[in-house]
């Protein structure tokens, strides 16, 4: 990446922080819901459109819908019953087979079905843990603290991973699926998520028990990079470099969005089942 690409990035990079911030700390409630929402529903819309280069045909309406009212529903706190995410998507899956059923061609029904409701578990229900994590209710615990957390601790594994790799990275981790990423930058982008989980659970109040900050930072460092890698899977299948041009120098939302897809639900249980039980 020549200088110019690489300050791009660090300056959207450092919006794209200060807006957090103010999403989470200085907005209402209401606003850090609708911005999830909003990214689901591009991070969806730019999945379907990869698929659909290869030839898929998709009912991209109904997957979108489903996809935006998961993370909706969880932060407006309409969930009528448990697992409410799931009973939607049983729904979406049941109305995908209807509409297959009134087209003149079958010969993608099962690929259509299958993409749709793999992109609303793959995008939508994944994030939708970073949603549980922000209004998440425990007694002495604030969740917007917990989401800065996993956001942060996140966006460091994937910085520290592409800095390190591209200051010392010599021995290649999987070239079929990304040639430039390598084992050196791994490494140090799983050192770089727990130094900075260590860093923000001495300066800020995020809840978490020192005991559980490193071992739970490592977890979702290594998630952080098998979320990137497996991004670069399905970029890779679609023959796409980038997922879109949402943001100068990172790429679309998806390209944003896919370490944090796989650390969400981790970050999400781990709290649930270990900490706050």
């Amino acid at each position: 990446m020549s200088w110019s690409a690489l300050m791009t990035r660090t300056a959207s990079s450092a919006i794209l922080l200060i807006a957090m911030g103010w999403v989470l700390f200085g907005a209402p409630p209401w606003v850090f819901g609708a911005v999830a929402a909003a990214f689901t529903g591009f991070g969806l819309h730019e999945f379907f459109r990869m698929v659909e280069r290869k030839g898929v045909s998709l009912y991209r309406f109904l997957g979108l819908f489903v996809g935006v009212m998961i993370p909706l529903s969880i932060s407006a706190g309409f969930e009528p019953t448990k697992g409410w995410e799931l009973v939607l998507m049983v729904a979406a899956v049941l109305a995908l087979f209807v509409l297959q059923l009134t087209r003149q061609d079958s010969s993608q029904t099962i690929i259509g079905i299958g993409t749709i409701i793999f992109g609303i578990l793959y995008v939508s229900w994944c994030l939708s843990f970073l949603v549980k994590l922000r209004f998440m209710e425990v007694a002495g615990v604030d969740g917007r603290w917990l989401a800065a957390f996993l956001i942060l601790v996140t966006k460091a594994g994937d910085v520290g991973a592409y800095l390190v790799g591209s200051a010392i990275g010599r021995h290649p981790l999987i070239i079929r699926i990304s040639p430039s990423k390598t084992w050196e930058g791994t490494l140090g982008g799983m050192a770089c998520s727990v130094g900075a989980a260590r860093l923000l659970s001495q300066l800020a109040p995020i809840g978490i028990p020192a005991a559980h900050v490193a071992p739970l930072a490592l977890i979702l460092g290594i998630a952080a990079q098998l979320g990137d890698l497996s991004e670069s899977l399905v970029k890779r299948d679609c023959q796409v470099k980038d997922s879109g041009r949402a943001f100068p120098g990172i790429g679309g939302v998806l390209d944003l969005l896919d370490s944090l897809l796989f650390t969400a639900p981790l970050c999400y249980f781990y709290l649930r089942h270990f900490v706050f039980r």
